[in-house]
C-alpha cells in the first residue's frame, strides 16, 4: 500500500484499528466509561483523517474502491452522524443492566461497513461492506436481550437481511454473466457497447433492487422497519434510520451514475413507482400510529420516497438536492431520536404519544427541540427540512417530473397531520390529576448534543448557501 493509499483510506483504517483495540480493551478491562471514551476518540481521529485525504482525491484503489469528493463528503457525514449517536448512547446504556461495552465494538464495525459501501465501486466491496454492516446490526438490534421485543426484532432483521442478501448476490451473478464485469464503470461500458438492456440484466437489476430496497426500507420491502425501530435500542434505531440508509443510498447513486441508468426508461419507471408507493404507504401508515418509534419508522419510508424524486430528476440539480436533503434528514432524524433518548428512563422508553402530552410544561427546552425536529421533517420554513424539500422540488421542475412533484406535494400535506398531532400533544395543558412520565434528570451530554443539532437545523434552514456550495463542488465528480 502506497502512502497515498494509506492517507486516502485513513478514516476507514482508523476505525478498523479502533475496533480491534476496543475488542482487546473489553477483554482486558471491562469498563463502560473507558470503552465509551475510547470510541469517542476513535471517531474523532477518523473524522480528522478525512482532512489529509482531501489532498489526494480523486484517488482510485483499483478495482474495488474509489476515494473522490463524493465518497469523502459522505464518509465525513457518516462519521459525524456516528459520533453524535455515540454521544447519545452513554446515558442510555449506563442506566440499563445489560453488559454495555460490546455495543461500542458493534457500532464501530457497523460504521466501518457503511464507510466501505460509500467508497465502493465493485460488487465485491459492495457485498463486503453490506455484510459487515448487516451482521453488526443483527447484534445491535437485539442488544437489550431482557426487553420483550428486542430478540424478536433481531431475529426478524436477521431473516429478512439474509434473504435480501441472497437476492442481491443472484442479481450480481446475472449481471456479471452478461457483462463480464463486476466493477461499476465496466458494467456501464459493456451495456453501452451492447446497445440494449437484455432480459437477464434487467432481471439482475430487479434482484439487486430487492437487496438495496430492503436496506433503504422502501415499498414493498418496508414492513421490517416499524418492528425493528420499536424493538431496537433507541441509538441503534437512529443509526439504522440515518447511517445505514444513507450509506446504501450513496452506493445506489454511484451505481446508477456509473451504469448510465438514465439511458434505460424501464429502470426509471420501476424506481418511480417505488418512490410514489413509498410516499403514500409511509405517510398513510404513520397516521394510524400511537408509538413514536413506529411513526418515525413510517416517516423514514416516506422520506426515502421524497429523496427518490430528486434521484429520478435526471439533472445535476437533482444530485445536489439529494445530497442536501440527506444532510438535513440526518440532522433531523438524529435530533428526533435524541429527544426520545434523553426522555427515556431506565425502566422504559418514552415511545408513546401519551408520554409527551404536556411535555412543554414539564421540559420546555426539550419540547421546543422536538418541535423543531418535527417541523423540519414536515418541511416547514426556517428549518433544514424545508430547504431540502425546496431543492427537491426545484430539481423536479428542472427535470420536468410533474407527476412525481404532484405526488410529493400531496404526501407532504398528508404528513403534516401526524407531525402536528405530536406538536399539539406536547403543548397541550395537562388535565388535573393526569399522570405523566417523569425523567429524574436530563443527561448533560444529551442536552448539549440536542443544542448543537438544533443550531445546525435552524442554521441550514436560514443560510443553506455554504452547505450547497460545498455539495455542488463535490458532486461535479459524478457528471
Amino acid at each position: 500500500m502506497s502512502f497515498a493509499d494509506f492517507l486516502s483510506l485513513g478514516p476507514l483504517i482508523t476505525l478498523c484499528a479502533a475496533a480491534v483495540v476496543a475488542m482487546l480493551l473489553v477483554a482486558a478491562w471491562r469498563n463502560h466509561r473507558i470503552v465509551y471514551s475510547f470510541s469517542l476518540i476513535a471517531f474523532g481521529m477518523a473524522m480528522a483523517a478525512v482532512i489529509p485525504a482531501i489532498k489526494y482525491i480523486p484517488h482510485p484503489v483499483p478495482p474495488l474502491l474509489v476515494i473522490d469528493e463524493f465518497s469523502l463528503f459522505n464518509s465525513g457525514l457518516i462519521l459525524v452522524s456516528g459520533f453524535i449517536i455515540l454521544l447519545l448512547s452513554f446515558n442510555y446504556f449506563e442506566e440499563r443492566e445489560e453488559r454495555k461495552e460490546e455495543y461500542y465494538i458493534l457500532l464501530l464495525l457497523a460504521t466501518i461497513g457503511a464507510l466501505v459501501l460509500v467508497v465502493s465501486r465493485h460488487f465485491m466491496s459492495l457485498f463486503l461492506g453490506l455484510e459487515i454492516l448487516s451482521i453488526s446490526l443483527y447484534g445491535l438490534i437485539a442488544y437489550l436481550r431482557a426487553r420483550e421485543r428486542s430478540d424478536e426484532a433481531g431475529i426478524k432483521y436477521l431473516m429478512l437481511a439474509a434473504l435480501s442478501s441472497a437476492f442481491l448476490l443472484f442479481g450480481m451473478a446475472l449481471i456479471y454473466a452478461f457483462t463480464g464485469h463486476m466493477d461499476f464503470p465496466g458494467i456501464g461500458a459493456a451495456l453501452r457497447e451492447a446497445g440494449y438492456l437484455p432480459v437477464s440484466v434487467m432481471a439482475g437489476f430487479g434482484l439487486m433492487l430487492i437487496g438495496v430496497g430492503f436496506k433503504l426500507g422502501i415499498v414493498p420491502f418496508h414492513m421490517w422497519a416499524p418492528d425493528i425501530y420499536e424493538g431496537a435500542p433507541l441509538p441503534v434505531a437512529a443509526f439504522i434510520a440515518t447511517v445505514s440508509k444513507g450509506a446504501m443510498l450513496v452506493l445506489l447513486i454511484r451505481f446508477y451514475q456509473d451504469i448510465h441508468g438514465n439511458d434505460y426508461p424501464m429502470l426509471w419507471w420501476i424506481v418511480a413507482i417505488i418512490a410514489v408507493a413509498s410516499m403514500f404507504a409511509g405517510n398513510w401508515l404513520a397516521l394510524t400510529q400511537q408509538n413514536i418509534k413506529r411513526i418515525l419508522a413510517y416517516s423514514s419510508i416516506a422520506h426515502m420516497g421524497y429523496i427518490l424524486v430528486a434521484f429520478l430528476s435526471g439533472v445535476q440539480t437533482g444530485l445536489e438536492a439529494l445530497a442536501f436533503y440527506l444532510v438535513a434528514y440526518f440532522i433531523t432524524s438524529i435530533g428526533a431520536f435524541g429527544v426520545v433518548i434523553v426522555m427515556s428512563s431506565s425502566l422504559q422508553d418514552a415511545e408513546t404519544i401519551a408520554d409527551y402530552r404536556g411535555l412543554f410544561w414539564r421540559y420546555p427546552w426539550v419540547a421546543t427541540v422536538f418541535t423543531a425536529m418535527l417541523l423540519s421533517l414536515a418541511g416547514i420554513p426556517l428549518t433544514a427540512g424545508f430547504i431540502g424539500k425546496f431543492y427537491v422540488v426545484l430539481a423536479g421542475v428542472d427535470g420536468h417530473q410533474w407527476f412525481l412533484l404532484f405526488m410529493l406535494v400531496i404526501n407532504s400535506v398528508i404528513g403534516l397531520y401526524y407531525y402536528i398531532r405530536l406538536v399539539a400533544a406536547m403543548f397541550a395543558v395537562p388535565a388535573k390529576g393526569q399522570q405523566t412520565m417523569v425523567v429524574p434528570a436530563l443527561p448533560m451530554a444529551g442536552n448539549i448534543t440536542l443544542v448543537i443539532l438544533t443550531i445546525l437545523l435552524i442554521g441550514l434552514g436560514v443560510y443553506p448557501t455554504a452547505m450547497m456550495a460545498l455539495i455542488q463542488q463535490m458532486m461535479r465528480i459524478l457528471v
